[in-house]
């Protein structure tokens, strides 16, 4: 796999030395948020470490699935960089894996361009992507912004008065974090999807267009707008129980609504 830098983004890289597995480099302060880097190039692990230390975030290494399930297992991550061409098992793989049983932020490093490419990376739920090579101010960029979008759903979750909500016997805890189907049973979220749930459930029965769900959800246009329409699709894979009766319905030229009554649990 060749070096991810953009020509110009390496000089940008701090120096630094340190073991880059355990956390953090020597005499770096802790700190709160953790990520963890999933890329079997070591220049490349090893390079984005670096630069994301050097700017007070601690940092996990894994070279493959089988380390990164183990430094998981020992470890709180609250955002994994995930390279899609890994060997034995793939990003795409992995990620479809996470989301069966965690929430955890995941960005995907790809080397392909194809737009369609992207869209399968959103469509096994990752919050967002970054093609290869790039600059790593903007992979810190895309980190902070997504980490932002999950604090301030906590932060608004925890500030307000009403912190459940039900609708067609379903039950969202915006502290925790947590959806419940009507069985009681606990349904996995990517962040992505339970920010698009929670705008929709804080709106619901009024019509909201891709632009309007871009911008109450803190993300980008281009290459997003096409992703609205894929956390939608997998809401409704999520939500929809009867084949025919979705909660979330498309208004032709509109955009999406709401249908359920929403009510504070």
């Amino acid at each position: 796999m060749s070096p991810i830098l953009a020509p110009a983004a390496s000089a940008n890289v701090g120096g630094g030395t340190g073991d880059f597995s355990n956390g953090r480099a020597n005499g770096e302060p802790m700190t709160t948020q953790n990520i963890l880097i999933v890329e079997d190039d070591q220049e490349t692990r090893d390079l984005i470490a670096c630069y994301l230390r050097g700017h007070f975030l601690s940092v996990g290494l894994a070279s493959d699935g089988r380390q990164m399930d183990r430094y998981m297992a020992q470890n709180r991550v609250d955002l994994i960089v995930l390279d899609i061409t890994l060997p034995e098992e793939d990003g795409l793989s992995l990620c479809r894996r996470l989301r069966v049983v965690h929430s955890t932020p995941i960005i995907f490093l790809t080397a392909k361009s194809d737009p369609i490419d992207r869209i399968v990376g959103l469509e096994m739920g990752a919050d967002d992507y970054l093609t290869k090579p790039f600059n790593p101010r903007e992979l810190l960029a895309r980190i902070n912004a997504v980490l932002r979008r999950r604090a301030a759903g906590c932060a608004t979750s925890s500030g307000g008065t009403t912190k459940r909500l039900t609708f067609d016997g379903w039950l969202i805890d915006l502290r925790l974090r947590e959806l419940r189907d009507p069985s009681g049973t606990k349904i996995v979220l990517t962040s992505a999807e339970f920010e698009l749930l929670q705008v929709f459930c804080e709106r619901s029965g009024r019509v909201l267009s891709r632009e309007s769900l871009l911008g109450m959800t803190g993300r980008l246009g281009g290459a997003f707008q096409r992703s609205v329409d894929v956390l939608v699709s997998r809401l409704r894979g999520k939500l929809d129980r009867t084949e025919g009766d979705s909660m979330i319905r498309t208004v032709r030229a509109g955009g999406y609504i709401f249908a359920p009554e929403v009510n504070e649990a």
